[in-house]
């Protein structure tokens, strides 16, 4: 088996991340080594560059990070069968262990084996080599790039973000957080045949960029005294129907706005993490059965995904306002936390 040197992004603790050597193996069995091209910032990154936690996940020894990621398959293990060196690949960073009853019923990314890169004690994939299983990388049309295969792994959330809203032709939806997951969101609903789409943000540039991407109402929600039930009114006014309320900015008042913008019988998605409690009317959502739906990631999304991006109906490339490469990682996640850059989605390329 031979080696060679890999250089990985490695945090060692809280606002401490350096470029670190590690030793980089020939794959085994069903994985493929990648020479790494693009891997996205996104938030649960930060979280962990920021704070070396995450939620409920919290680092105990150094880890490499990120997870949003794609690249060129260098060298198969002795058991691939669809995969050879030089596909490209879309990284789907989830690897569940298949075996147990939840796996069996297809929701894998509820599995309580599941191993997610860059959530601890698993190491990502911000380097330039990385191992990965063959059926968790997903092979690329020639024409889709390698920033939009990094892509996937937000657009996957969004995809199944609308599923679990039963988001369809004619559908109304809603959407809180116009950050990249919920700008995804927008682009997802109305390429499934989503008829209007209302967004809430604080960002007036962020909504401003909404609407260039074919939002149908935006609503700044700064400063607003009002209740989240006067506020869902106004809503009402713009779009007196929505079936679906996607909540993407982790806030608690979105979650009350979601149930109160919500017709009888709707749903309200549940994608952002706000507080472990958080005070909603959950009365009114039971008065008139108002779904509830969680999303913990995603599962057997990144085909359609891929599908989307590769017929022109999703370009998620417009998000990436900020590229760097791996040796300048420290200011790129400088770049994606400070709200003064500007930034949407920064990439990191790999190997250049």
């Amino acid at each position: 088996m031979s080696t060679s040197e890999n250089l990985c992004v490695v945090l060692h603790g809280a606002e401490d991340m350096r470029v670190d050597a590690r030793e980089q193996t020939d794959p085994c069995g069903n994985d493929v080594l990648l020479k790494m091209g693009s891997v996205g910032i996104c938030g649960s990154d930060l979280k962990y560059w920021k704070y070396a936690k995450c939620g409920r996940f919290t680092m105990s020894s150094p880890m490499v990070i990120g997870h949003e990621g794609s690249g060129t398959v260098l060298k198969c293990g002795p058991d691939v069968k669809h995969l050879k060196p030089g596909d490209r690949v879309a990284i789907e960073p989830g690897v569940p262990c298949r075996q147990c009853y939840i796996c069996h019923a297809g929701r894998y990314n509820l599995c309580g084996d599941m191993k997610f890169c860059a959530t601890p004690p698993i190491d990502g994939n911000l380097s330039q080599y990385f191992t990965h299983p063959e059926d968790f990388c997903f092979k690329l049309p020639d024409n889709v790039s390698l920033d939009q295969g990094a892509l996937m792994e937000p657009l996957a959330v969004a995809v199944y973000a609308c599923q679990r809203g039963d988001v369809g032709l004619g559908s109304n939806v809603l959407i809180c957080g116009a950050g990249p997951v919920g700008l995804l969101v927008l682009m997802t609903a109305k390429a499934m045949g989503a008829d209007k789409v209302v967004m809430t943000d604080i960002s007036e540039n962020r909504l401003e960029l909404a609407k260039t991407l074919g939002c149908d109402h935006v609503i700044n929600m700064k400063d607003r005294s009002s209740s989240m039930e006067d506020c869902g009114k106004e809503i009402k006014a713009v779009c007196p129907r929505i079936d679906a309320a996607i909540e993407c900015s982790g806030a608690d008042i979105s979650v009350s706005l979601g149930i109160h913008s919500t017709r009888p019988g709707g749903s309200v998605v549940l994608v952002g993490r706000g507080s472990k409690e958080p005070s909603i009317p959950l009365v009114d959502a039971a008065t008139f059965e108002i779904d509830i739906r969680g999303v913990f990631r995603y599962a057997n999304c990144y085909p359609k995904a891929i599908a989307m991006v590769s017929s022109g109906k999703i370009k998620p490339e417009v998000l990436i306002s900020h590229q760097f490469i791996l040796k300048e990682s420290e200011k790129a996640f400088q770049c994606a936390y400070s709200p003064d850059s500007g930034a949407i989605k920064v990439m990191i390329r790999c190997n250049a």
